[in-house]
């Protein structure tokens, strides 16, 4: 039963039920072990490459091998560390760890060549242009492997970082929700502290998770529970002195206090804190729809894309005649879609359909499992025996390779829509077509033909809003594990 108003409630000593699932110390045991492993992956790597390249490489002397040698690891010791590439608050999710991890290794790479050209050293050239990138090209994919270890683990429930929430009912229940379904992020909300110390159920709990307190409660219950992680959602009750003094309260913790803006859904490179007389605010930038990086994506697109036409000519030509053999009818199948700006283009991809699919749509409408303005069977009775496999691998969408060397469409971007489609667009599922259609995307490696629409059209704004070559490489890099379970795909 709810309290009177102006009553009050006094909260019990947190017990066991509302304490985290475990006593922790300052830093869970698990982010210790996962820090080291990182660390001790990392110094594997940079001692391989230097032995290596000192035994390849060599030079006049072994005095001076050593010499190059012993610059070569201070220098990759110095950036690293400078980068903070080893903090655990950036380990094992976001971008931010690789981002660290590159801006180590180019300082490396700087120091040696500016110690190389101040000092004449001629024989720090091969450790320059070989030794560090070969470093980053063998320590990013470990790094990446460690991670998807940690996820796996995160996903039935380890290693996660306990979250006391404090904010409004609503916007604390959507950040359990989040949470709940991104577990690789690493955080479970374990306690809850609302503006009345109240629930939304008879229970007195938010979507499960126990209400310990009311949001003044949110320093105490931290020390008495020690969570790792407060984050702060939005509720009337706070203001900048009562966040200020919150963040006071909590420097003797362990805990990591997180405020939520959310007034946009907006992260990325696009997002930088500034102030203004000690004022902190959150600058918005602009989405880069021209200007260099898009110029060196449009490079990176003609010229990936010819390359992986020239690599892959042999299994192109070998589905081609599967496919005419099957049934004698044509290889590709052209279909008109909505580009950049709204500018309409044929797109290519290989037939995983009988030739007279498009008028037996129109019999197959009733039996329609997609939301929105899409179609989609799981069992589509018009798909033929090759194409199946095709779609299951996505093999089929292989000739798109030939809308990207045209330019028509990106290697990476938003699901290319139907004419059809478009003509459904709410105004903010149309700017996606502010940028180019992509072969692959955040669609792509999020689930593809099962993820409902509004979850569709979500990730493409992302996609449009945060783009950077660094995402770009990312999805890149997810696209191939995506492929190859098939999930989704049909």
């Amino acid at each position: 039963m709810r309290e009177r108003a102006g009553s009050v409630r006094r909260f019990p000593l947190a017990s066991q039920r509302h304490l985290p699932q475990s006593a922790r110390p300052m830093r869970a045991s698990w982010e210790s072990r996962y820090q080291l492993a990182v660390v001790c992956a990392d110094l594997a790597v940079i001692l391989g490459v230097v032995i290596t390249v000192n035994v390849l490489v060599g030079a006049s002397t072994a005095w001076h091998a050593g010499v190059f040698a012993v610059l070569t690891l201070t220098a990759v010791f110095v950036g690293l560390g400078g980068a903070r590439a080893w903090s655990v608050a950036v380990l094992g999710h976001g971008a931010e760890e690789f981002r660290r991890l590159y801006r180590g290794l180019f300082t490396a790479i700087v120091l040696l060549a500016m110690g190389g050209f101040a000092f004449g050293l001629e024989g720090l050239r091969p450790w320059v242009f070989l030794a560090v990138p070969a470093m980053a090209l063998i320590d990013f994919p470990v790094r990446y492997l460690l991670r998807r270890l940690l996820h796996k683990r995160r996903q039935v429930g380890r290693c996660l970082l306990p979250v006391l929430a404090a904010g409004g009912v609503d916007t604390v229940k959507d950040l359990i929700d989040r949470t709940r379904k991104a577990p690789h992020q690493g955080w479970r909300v374990e306690a809850v502290c609302t503006t009345d110390g109240l629930g939304t159920g008879p229970d007195g709990r938010v979507d499960t998770v126990p209400v310990v307190g009311r949001i003044e409660d949110v320093a105490e219950q931290v020390h008495r529970g020690g969570y790792r992680v407060v984050a702060v959602t939005a509720d009337a009750y706070w203001t900048p002195k009562r966040l200020q003094r919150l963040a006071w309260q909590l420097e003797s913790t362990s805990a990591e206090l997180v405020v939520a803006p959310v007034l946009m859904e907006v992260a990325g490179p696009r997002l930088n804190v500034t102030g203004v007389h000690g004022m902190p605010l959150l600058r918005l930038s602009a989405p880069a729809f021209t200007g260099a990086r898009r110029v060196v994506k449009e490079v990176m697109d003609r010229v990936g894309g010819t390359v992986l036409v020239a690599l892959l000519s042999p299994f192109l030509a070998a589905i081609s005649l599967s496919i005419k053999f099957n049934d004698g009818g044509p290889v590709f199948y052209r279909q008109r879609r909505i580009g950049k700006d709204g500018k309409a283009f044929t797109m290519i991809k290989f037939r995983t359909m009988v030739p007279d699919a498009h008028a037996q749509r129109l019999h197959l409408l009733a039996m329609n499992e997609a939301e929105g303005p899409l179609f989609k069977m799981r069992k589509d009775p018009r798909v033929t025996r090759i194409g199946a496999v095709l779609r299951r691998f996505s093999m089929d969408e292989l000739p798109q390779l030939f809308n990207v060397i045209s330019g028509s469409m990106s290697l990476v971007g938003p699901r290319p829509p139907l004419p059809e489609e478009t003509e459904r667009y709410s105004s903010d599922a149309r700017r996606r077509l502010l940028v180019k259609p992509g072969l692959t995307g955040l669609w792509q490696v999020s689930g593809r033909s099962d993820l409902p629409w509004e979850e569709a059209v979500r990730l493409d704004l992302r996609y449009v809003e945060d783009w950077s070559l660094a995402l770009d490489a990312l999805i890149m890099w997810k696209t191939v594990r995506a492929v190859l379970k098939g999930q989704g795909a049909y």
